[in-house]
């Protein structure tokens, strides 16, 4: 590496590639971020900041399971001017069937052997955890109180670019930088410079209310058979999303349509909200949901593919692509996750998507 002016180069200064950066640079390493727009422009400048622990697979559990920890002691690890504002409201699954009942069962017995403090909850329990919770037709739920939300998520992209080197540079070729090693973390852009990886581009589109100061609804609550999820975030506003939003943005008056039937049905505390915000936002996605991580080509490594939820395991990933890049450790994860697994069917698909 001592040959090329920098150590290291990241492509991407979305929350992957800024807290891959930080860990590199906080360990010695000269680093540089080269982004074509700015920080957080692409899929980070959107995301509402949700932290959680549930999901379906272990390799995503123990991810998410250590950027939890991170993200608890945030204000500590990353020294923003103003606190980050870490909230665990909880995040309630909820089931309309006795077979979603069971997918979420199962996936609570994969979260507990992980160390996730995740349980099922009965349509009572449920309207307890959210009060106002319309409970007819419900069979169930998965609730996990240490899931969370942060109150200000942009001031947790901007803390992990503190102090880095970012160049705005419309990276064509990994070519033109002259670095040791590159990491390429551009989302849904990455096989524009990494040609062949399956990452697609995928919409997502929510609304949003403006600031309310009284609190009506503190966890997020989801249900994947309604296509449908809603949270009021820290700073008053209620977020709202159709899961199943896809395609052109004309549809934006069908989607708010679903919005308020299903606001009408499972969370009639919010009859009266109005949504007049609607942003796009993007997910890049791979064909089992899950990153790709490590190693691709020789000194150059991937991370990107994350499915809408790299910022929840952005300090999991930035730990362990620091390891493989400037230590040559390689952790178990990299082994999972790799570009290869595709071409060798070795998918790991994860089944608790939002």
């Amino acid at each position: 590496m001592s040959g090329s002016s920098l150590d290291v180069a990241v492509v991407g200064a979305g929350v992957v590639g800024l807290a891959i950066a930080r860990e590199l640079a906080r360990r010695g390493a000269r680093v540089a971020v080269f982004e074509r727009s700015g920080i957080g422009s692409g899929a980070s400048g959107v995301q509402p900041g949700g932290v959680r622990r549930q999901w379906g697979t272990p390799i995503a559990c123990r991810l998410a399971g250590e950027s939890a920890d991170f993200y608890a002691e945030a204000d500590e690890h990353l020294r923003p001017s103003v606190s980050l504002g870490f909230r665990r409201c909880g995040y309630l699954f909820l089931a309309h069937g006795e077979e979603t009942l069971a997918r979420l069962t199962a996936n609570v017995g994969v979260q507990n052997k992980a160390g996730v403090p995740s349980r099922i909850v009965t349509a009572s329990e449920a309207a307890e955890l959210v009060p106002g919770l319309g409970v007819e037709g419900i069979f169930g739920g998965a609730w996990c109180a240490e899931d969370g939300y942060f109150d200000r998520p942009q001031g947790v992209v901007e803390a992990f670019a503190t102090g880095l080197d970012i160049r705005i540079q419309d990276v064509l070729s990994l070519d033109e930088l002259d670095a040791g090693s590159v990491v390429v973390a551009a989302g849904a852009e990455t096989p524009r410079l990494v040609p062949g990886l399956p990452i697609v581009r995928e919409d997502r589109y929510l609304f949003y209310s403006e600031p309310i100061a009284e609190r009506l609804l503190e966890p997020l609550v989801i249900s994947a058979e309604r296509h449908f999820a809603a949270k009021q975030l820290g700073n008053g506003r209620v977020l709202a999303s159709d899961l199943a939003a896809r395609g052109d943005e004309a549809q934006q008056p069908q989607w708010r349509a679903h919005v308020k039937a299903m606001v009408e049905e499972l969370l009639p505390v919010l009859t009266y909200v109005s949504f007049p915000l609607f942003v796009r936002g993007e997910y890049d996605t791979t064909p089992d949901h899950q990153p790709i991580l490590g190693q691709v080509d020789e000194g150059v490594y991937v991370a990107a593919g994350f499915s809408g939820h790299g910022f929840m395991i952005a300090p999991a990933v930035a730990r362990i692509l620091a390891d493989v890049v400037l230590d040559g450790e390689s952790d178990p994860v990299l082994a999972v996750l790799d570009a290869g697994r595709f071409a060798d069917n070795r998918l790991v698909p994860e089944p608790q998507l939002v």
